[in-house]
């Protein structure tokens, strides 16, 4: 009985036109989801380069220091 209807499922998603219709759904989902985070991964973005730009000045400022001792 399970393999029958695993079967059966399998033999579904195997047609063209469901997988046509599959590809539109997670399409969809995904263009969704980048809309609704573009903001958040705007703000990483600036967030790690404001860090980068930190730990720079910070090695700067430390061969500074150990230069002058």
């Amino acid at each position: 009985m399970k393999n029958t209807i695993v079967q059966q499922c399998l033999d579904i998603l195997q047609r063209e036109d469901i997988k046509n219709e599959i590809r539109k759904i997670v399409t969809n989902l995904t263009t969704i989801a980048l809309y609704e985070l573009n903001p958040y991964i705007y703000i990483i973005s600036i967030f790690g380069g404001l860090l980068f730009l930190l730990n720079i000045a910070i090695i700067i400022l430390l061969l500074l220091i150990l230069r002058n001792k």
